[in-house]
C-alpha cells in the first residue's frame, strides 16, 4: 500500500503486482455531476465540426478541383493551410487560454471560426479558400486546447476524467464519420461550400450553452505572453512543410533542402528558448516524462497515418472506383465506428492493463490495416473496408490512452498548456499526413503515369498534375484515348497507394515501439 499527497489530504493507491498498473481509490475528489456531464455535451461540438471539417474537405475536393481548377501544389495547401497554422498557434492559444481564461478563448474561437467559414464556402479561387483556410486555423487554434483542458476542470476524478477524455477523442472519429455521409449528401444536392457552413449551427449552441454550464478557469500565475516563441514555433513548422511539399512536387533542390534546416534550426532554437526562460511558453521538462512525449509521438505518428489514408482513399473510391461522396462515406463508416467503440471500451481496460502493453497491441492492428491496403493497392471496396476497421480500431484505443497520459502528467494550472501540446501532435499529424504521403502519393503519381501521344501540352500537363485533373480531362477526349488515359492514372496513382501505405504501416510499427518503450503511469498522475 502507498500513499499520495494532495496538499494536506492523502489519496490511498493499491498497485496489481501482475500489471504494475495503479488503480486509485479517490474519495476525496468530488464525482461530476448530470450538469458537469451535460457541460462535456456541449464542449464536444467544437471537437466534432474541427474533424468535420478535416474529413469533409478531403471529400470535397474532386468538385473543388473541378470548380476552382487548382495546381497540385494548391490541392495539397487547401487542406494544409488550416492545420498548419492551427497547428504553429496551439502552443500559444492554449498559454493564452492559461492567462486570460480557457472559456474566454473558447467562446472569441466560435465566433470568429463561424464567421470565417461563411467566407470559405463563397471563395471564388482557390488562392482564396486556402486564406480562408488559414484564418480558420487560427480560430481554430482558440477552440481545441480550451476544451480539452476545460474537462481537467470540470472532472476532478481521474477515472471519470479518462471517460470524458474518451468521449472527447472519440469525437474525432464521430464527427470523420459524420463528415462523408453528410458531406456527402450535401455534395450531391449542393455546392462544396455548404461543407463549411456546417459551422454555423454547431457552434451557435455552443455560444449560448458555454457560459451557462462551464466556469471560467485560468493559470493563477501565469507567465508572460512570449511572441518571439509565437513566431519561432509558426516559422519552423511552416518552414518544414514547405520544403516538403517543394521536395514532392519540384524534386530535391537547394530551395526544399534549404526550408527543412531552416525549419529545424527555428525548432531548435525554440526549444533552447523555452528550456532559458523563467517562466516558459511550453515547459519543455514535461517532454522528460514517458507518458508525456512518448504519448505525443504516438499521437503524432498516429494521426498522420489516419489523415494520409483518409487523403488517398477518398480520392480513390470517387475517382477510382467511382462511387459518389455519399457512398465513399458510407463505405468508410464501418472503420470510423470501430474507432468511436474502441476509444470508449477502452477505459475499463485502461485500468487493468499497462500502456506499454495496450497501447502497442492497438497499433498493431492499425499496421496491419495498412498492410492490406499496400497488399491489394486498395483494389475494391471490401479491401479498404476491412483496413480501416483495423486502423480505426488501433488509433482509437492509442489517442484515447495516449490523450488521457498527456493530460494526467501535467500540473493542472498549466492544463491549457499541456492540452495544447497534446493538440498540436494532432494537427501538425493532420499537416504531415497530407504534406508527407500525399506529397509522395503525388509524386509517384507524376512519375509513373504514362500518357497518350495524342494529348496536347496543356492537357498532359492537367493529366500529369492530379488524379482528379485526368480523370475530368478523360471525360472529354474520344473513347479510346479517354479511356487509355483513364486506365494509366488509375494504376500510376495504385502503385503510389502501395507505396504510401507502406510507410503508413511503418509509421504505425514505429509507434508501437515508442508505446512500448516509455509509457508509464505519469508522475503528474501520483501528484494529484
Amino acid at each position: 500500500m502507498t500513499h499520495e499527497t494532495n496538499g494536506t489530504s492523502t489519496i490511498p493507491a493499491r498497485t496489481d503486482a501482475a500489471t504494475s498498473v495503479v488503480t486509485r481509490v479517490d474519495p476525496g475528489r468530488p464525482r461530476a455531476s448530470r450538469r458537469q456531464w451535460l457541460a462535456l455535451a456541449v464542449l464536444m461540438l467544437p471537437v466534432l465540426l474541427v474533424s468535420v471539417d478535416n474529413t469533409v474537405l478531403s471529400f470535397a475536393l474532386p468538385a473543388i478541383a473541378r470548380d476552382l481548377g487548382p495546381t497540385g501544389a494548391q490541392q495539397l495547401w487547401i487542406i494544409d493551410a488550416y492545420p498548419l497554422v492551427l497547428a504553429a498557434l496551439l502552443v500559444a492559444m492554449g498559454s493564452a487560454g492559461d492567462r486570460f481564461g480557457r472559456r474566454r478563448m473558447l467562446l472569441i474561437g466560435s465566433v470568429g471560426f463561424a464567421l470565417v467559414s461563411i467566407a470559405a464556402a463563397f471563395a471564388p479561387t482557390a488562392e482564396a479558400l486556402i486564406a480562408a483556410r488559414a484564418a480558420l486555423g487560427f480560430f481554430g487554434a482558440m477552440l481545441m486546447p480550451s476544451t480539452l483542458s476545460l474537462l481537467r476542470t470540470v472532472f476532478a476524478d481521474r477515472e471519470q476524467r479518462r471517460l470524458a477524455i474518451a468521449i472527447w477523442a472519440s469525437g474525432f472519429a464521430a464527427g470523420s464519420a459524420l463528415g462523408p455521409i453528410v458531406g456527402g449528401v450535401l455534395l450531391e444536392h449542393f455546392h462544396w461550400g455548404s461543407v463549411f457552413l456546417l459551422a454555423v449551427p454547431v457552434l451557435v449552441p455552443l455560444v449560448v450553452l458555454v457560459p451557462l454550464l462551464i466556469p471560467e478557469s485560468r493559470d493563477p500565475a501565469p507567465g508572460p505572453i512570449d511572441v518571439p516563441s509565437i513566431l519561432l514555433s509558426f516559422a519552423a513548422m511552416g518552414a518544414v512543410v514547405y520544403g516538403i511539399k517543394h521536395v514532392a512536387t519540384e524534386g530535391i533542390d537547394l530551395v526544399g533542402v534549404a526550408a527543412v534546416l531552416a525549419g529545424a534550426a527555428l525548432a531548435v532554437w525554440f526549444v533552447r528558448r523555452q528550456l532559458r526562460a523563467a517562466t516558459p511558453m511550453l515547459d519543455m521538462r514535461l517532454f522528460r516524462q514517458g507518458s508525456f512525449g512518448g504519448g505525443v509521438l504516438v499521437n503524432l505518428l498516429s494521426v498522420i497515418a489516419l489523415v494520409g489514408f483518409l487523403f488517398f482513399v477518398s480520392q480513390h473510391l470517387q475517382l477510382i472506383v467511382g462511387l459518389s461522396p455519399v457512398q465513399a462515406g458510407l463505405a468508410l463508416t464501418p472503420g470510423l465506428v470501430a474507432m468511436i467503440a474502441a476509444g470508449l471500451s477502452v477505459v475499463p481496460i485502461a485500468r487493468r492493463v499497462h500502456p506499454r502493453v495496450l497501447v502497442p497491441s492497438a497499433v498493431a492492428l492499425s499496421a496491419a490495416g495498412y498492410l492490406v491496403i499496400a497488399l491489394t493497392a486498395g483494389d475494391g471496396v471490401a479491401g479498404v473496408v476491412l483496413a480501416f476497421v483495423l486502423l480505426g480500431i488501433g488509433i482509437g484505443v492509442a489517442e484515447t490512452v495516449s490523450n488521457e497520459l498527456i493530460l494526467s502528467s501535467a500540473p493542472p494550472a498549466k492544463a491549457g498548456a499541456a492540452s495544447a501540446v497534446s493538440e498540436t501532435a494532432y494537427e501538425l499529424g493532420a499537416v504531415l499526413g497530407t504534406a508527407v504521403l500525399g506529397s509522395i502519393l503525388a509524386a509517384w503519381y507524376r512519375t509513373a503515369i504514362e500518357l497518350p501521344a495524342e494529348l496536347t501540352a496543356g492537357q498532359a500537363d492537367a493529366a500529369r498534375d492530379t488524379l482528379a485533373g485526368a480523370m475530368a480531362l478523360a471525360e472529354t477526349l474520344p473513347a479510346s484515348v479517354g479511356a487509355e488515359l483513364a486506365a494509366s492514372a488509375a494504376t500510376a496513382f495504385g502503385g503510389g497507394v502501395t507505396v504510401t501505405a507502406f510507410i503508413g504501416m511503418l509509421l504505425m510499427v514505429a509507434a508501437g515501439v515508442i508505446a512500448a518503450t516509455t509509457l508509464n503511469e505519469p508522475r503528474g498522475a501520483a501528484s494529484e
